[in-house]
């Protein structure tokens, strides 16, 4: 999408982030999986933090939580929200290959999709070594994206999101299988403001991709589920959490 770059999704949709996408993963589900990845008062770095959906439940649960994100809004967002539950979520402001804070964690996550607001195959290859580089002996990493539908048309598309008296937002997409990218416009339309533009890309991979990822930046695939709770995951599941365990050893 031209002029899109990695502020654009946060200046879009900081304002609407919690409302629209409170439920887009198990919050509940995740703190329980990362205190059982990185313990108790482990330390975890999250990529993609946005406005701390995830990372202050995880930091109320005792965990040490990092966050990255290229956001300066939604990270005053985050902020905000642990400054009136009283508690630290560490945050980096920039990308999450060449910005990382340093190491060790315990483990890593990115959530639901955020690995693919990498742009390109060498963005999302360097992810995995920088997250790799970063985890101590036995840390993990863990991905929740969707399952590319190989049989999606490609096209663009325009459907309607949401609508009621006073405001509808459209979806507009187009998506590019042989580019493995889709891009997209949520246009929001409201009598008192008139039109909102809240542009998104993504440049997804399946499984094996990511897999394949990993294993190059030392990672080895330990789990794979349909979701957070750890529904067994198969050939209908449409999308996946996987777990990457970092083959260090601890030479002390």
């Amino acid at each position: 999408m031209r002029g899109y770059d990695s502020t654009s999704y946060g200046a879009g949709f900081v304002d609407v982030y919690d409302e629209w996408y409170a439920d887009v993963t198990d919050v509940d589900a995740t703190v329980v999986r990362m205190i059982e990845l990185a313990g108790g008062g482990g330390r975890v770095l999250e990529l993609g933090v946005g406005t701390g959906r995830l990372a202050i439940p995880m930091a109320r649960a005792g965990l040490d939580v990092v966050g990255v994100d290229a956001s300066p809004p939604m990270l005053s967002k985050l902020d905000e929200r642990a400054r009136a539950e009283s508690v630290r979520v560490d945050t980096v402001c920039g990308d999450m290959v060449d910005d990382m804070p340093d190491g060790p964690f315990d483990a890593c996550l990115v959530a639901y999709n955020t690995i693919f607001n990498l742009l390109d195959a060498d963005a999302q290859r360097r992810c995995f070594t920088e997250v790799a580089a970063r985890l101590g002996p036995g840390g993990t990493f863990v991905v929740e994206a969707i399952v590319p539908d190989d049989d999606a048309p490609a096209g663009r598309n325009v459907d309607v999101r949401s609508m009621s008296v006073e405001r509808v937002v459209l979806s507009v997409s187009d998506h590019r299988p042989g580019e493995q990218r889709t891009s997209g416009q949520f246009v929001e339309l409201t009598e008192a403001g008139g039109v909102r533009l809240r542009p998104w890309s993504i440049r997804w991979a399946p499984p094996a991709e990511l897999d394949e990822m990993a294993a190059a930046a030392g990672l080895r695939l330990e789990r794979r589920d349909a979701d957070m709770a750890g529904t067994p995951f198969d050939g209908d599941s449409d999308h996946h959490v996987t777990v990457y365990r970092s083959a260090r050893v601890d030479e002390t």
